[in-house]
């Protein structure tokens, strides 16, 4: 792309910018980031991007006088070579590299002048750390997209391109008007180390209930390894496996580890089966996974400098002890004794217990130093407590609340994150308790609800192969390889697999959530109990899906909004569920469904929508899809209500064939869970990493 072809942001059309900075070399991932990136879009599977260590990218900002979240560039293992159109200040900071201006070296940390016309070269990084970063005085002036130039790679946009830098490119610069100063101070600059302390707070999920208390000492006593196959959505870490305190996810899946559909916290420590990953700035808003342990919001820089063999020993801290972000300074350096000395809170993360109801209780969860995840009732599935979920989630939106700065729903939890410099979690908790009261009985739920008519490729080619890769790449001796709808069948006690074709196109299924593996894929459950299909999610998880497809996981299915990791169990593929082609503005509040201007959103689905499934062949699917993406396709939709109430009365009356197909399938299930203790599932590493 070249300048005069760079859209200007807020503008439809193209004009012709002024030079700015040409890419003679990309470096192997070189992108565009902004801080704190992409915000309020969380609820919809759009993670917040921006650098993944923040603190070396806004020290590099600040010192050039930029606001500090002013858009550079991240670096990934070597730097590019950049050729300026006019005199330019730059900063290069992060893990250290050779920096060049026109052959000569200049020092990282420290501004410098690139002359009109001169080369700025960020060699590869030596370590230890891993990611270096390329800050200019004005910053990179590309267009925003959901209010931000963050660049999401596994999206396909921000940054002006959607992709990483590559030769040719050139980037506009902002006009500057801040005051350059010599560079970062020495005792500014991070530590970067072989061996990290990550301070971290108890919760969401941790001992008694999900681990054992063993676990827990052993999660906060050992020295993990960063596993090779790491990036910008996760750190995977080697370590020793969980004893759990449960034997399995019971409707979430088989293994113990499997939860409820529940929003995840960037830093969260993420146990996909028994493989803990540490979930970065690209990583996914809602999946089936307990957390443990959360990153506090100060020490996340660190994960951007994790490199593969680095030791990593998380360290329990108070949640009111931890470090403000928005501190720059000595405090965010290194390990802080004085924090790191006081301990966790000893709380196993639960901020709070209270009763709704005679039937419903609430908890209150620790969601990292800045966040609280509401949990209602029991570790079920009960559309009543989605009802109280929407209910919460519904009364924070329109009381617009200071300080919130995403709500993001899941099946039976609300997660709300909050800035901590203008709403404290002891606050938002009392917030809370008096909204409480005021929310209505889940039975008067009564909401928008559409049918929505989708194609589904099944058993498609390109699940197959990701079955494949999984086997060479991943795991070759998994109980659902090689065919992931054998192992529907069999786990939920089917006579054949054409009967799972029948269960899965007779159902209806209702969105209880966005984001599931990202940008708008839905997670939804049938209707009708009798169609609900319940299996377990991959132990270890994928490393690659294809876009679009279509997997069961515990009680629930999904839409795969792209490629990325995954878990769940595929049945075939389906078209997309996100617009590339929307141009949407803000959003005005945090998850809202709906933009500023009141453009059609780029995500199909909404919540409480009806899925029904038609059959297509594989080669449809194609045309289908080339058709959406050209913007030729239309979805067929019908309007329609969902009342709670009528459903509860639906469930009563159909009650003895429920509880019959209910029952046979908990036999198998049981079965299934027997045949995985006898070959050692269950009690063995149940992964094999390459």
């Amino acid at each position: 792309m070249t300048v005069a072809e760079l859209p200007v942001a807020g503008s439809a059309q193209t004009e012709t910018v002024r030079p700015g900075v040409h890419v003679v070399r990309p470096g192997m991932l070189t992108t565009v980031q902004d801080w704190p990136g992409r915000i309020g879009y969380w609820h919809v599977g759009v993670p917040p991007s921006g650098p993944m260590d923040d603190l070396s990218f806004r020290l590099g900002n600040r010192a050039l006088g930029n606001d500090e979240g002013a858009a550079g560039l991240e670096c990934t293992l070597g730097g590019p070579a950049l050729r300026f159109g006019a005199p330019a200040r730059v900063c290069v900071t992060g893990a250290p590299a050779e920096v060049t201006v026109d052959g000569v070296a200049v020092p990282q940390w420290r501004t410098v002048r690139v002359p009109a016309g001169g080369v700025l070269d960020v060699g590869a990084v030596r370590g230890p750390g891993m990611r270096c970063y390329v800050l200019i005085a004005g910053g990179i002036d590309v267009p925003e997209y959901l209010g931000s130039a963050a660049t999401f790679t596994l999206g396909r946009f921000g940054g002006g391109t959607g992709g990483a830098l590559r030769a040719g490119d050139s980037l506009p610069l902002g006009a500057h008007h801040g005051r350059v100063t010599a560079g970062v101070a020495m005792d500014e600059q991070p530590v970067l180390t072989r061996r990290w302390e990550l301070a971290v707070t108890e919760g969401p999920h941790g001992a008694p209930e999900f681990f054992t208390r063993a676990d827990f000492e052993t999660i906060v006593g050992t020295d993990y390894e960063v596993h090779f196959n790491s990036d910008r959505t996760g750190v995977r870490l080697i370590g020793p496996k969980p004893e759990w305190a449960r034997t399995d996810g019971g409707e979430a899946g088989l293994h113990p580890s499997n939860i409820h559909d529940t929003p995840y916290s960037v830093g969260a420590l993420d146990f996909t089966g028994d493989t803990p990953i540490l979930l970065g700035p690209d990583g996914p808003s809602l999946g089936g996974f307990v957390c443990p342990v959360t990153v506090v919001a100060a020490d996340r820089w660190k994960l951007g400098q994790l490199s593969p063999g680095d030791s990593v020993r998380f360290v329990p801290v108070r949640g009111d002890h931890a470090a403000p972000l928005r501190e720059l300074g000595r405090a965010r350096r290194a390990a802080w004794p004085t924090v790191l000395s006081a301990g966790g809170d000893g709380d196993d993360g639960v901020l709070r217990r209270a009763e709704v109801d005679d039937e419903t209780a609430v908890t209150y969860r620790r969601a990292g130093d800045d966040g609280v995840l509401v949990e209602y009732g029991a570790m079920a599935l009960d559309l009543g407590l989605r009802a109280r979920v929407h209910a919460l989630h519904q009364h924070l939106l329109a009381a617009g609340v200071r300080g919130v700065t995403e709500l993001a729903p899941g099946i039976r939890s609300l997660q709300i994150r909050v800035d901590p410099h203008v709403l404290s979690v002891p606050a938002l908790l009392g917030l809370l308790a008096e909204t409480e009261a005021r929310l209505p009985a889940a039975d008067q739920l009564v909401v928008p609800s559409r049918v929505v008519h989708l194609p589904l490729s099944w058993d498609d080619p390109s699940t197959r192969e990701a079955i494949t890769r999984y086997m060479h790449g991943v795991r070759s001796d998994a109980p659902w390889c090689p065919w992931n709808i054998e192992f529907i069948r069999r786990m939920n006690g089917l006579a054949s697999v054409s009967d799972v074709y029948d269960t899965v196109f007779g159902a209806e299924y209702l969105v209880l959530g966005l984001g599931d593996v990202y940008l708008g894929a839905p997670v939804a459950t049938p209707t009708d109990p009798r169609h609900r299909l319940v299996t377990t999610k991959y132990n270890p998880a994928r490393t690659w899906t294809p876009e679009n497809a279509v997997g069961i996981g515990g009680a629930y299915l999904c839409v795969y909004g792209m490629e990325g990791p995954g878990g769940y169990q595929f049945v075939g593929r389906t078209t997309q569920v996100w617009n590339h082609r929307s141009g949407v503005a803000p959003a005005v509040s945090p998850g809202a469904d709906r933009t500023a201007s009141g453009d059609e959103t780029p995500w199909l689905l909404r919540y409480f929508d009806r899925i029904r499934w038609y059959p297509v062949e594989a080669e449809e699917l194609l045309d289908l899809r080339a058709d959406f993406t050209a913007g030729n396709a239309r979805v067929r939709a019908e309007d329609g209500e969902f009342r709670l109430a009528d459903y509860r009365a639906f469930l009563a009356e159909n009650a003895a064939s429920i509880e019959e197909f209910r029952a046979k399938q908990a036999e198998a299930f049981t079965a299934e869970r027997t045949s995985w203790r006898s070959t050692g599932e269950l009690t063995s590493s149940g992964q094999k990493l390459s």
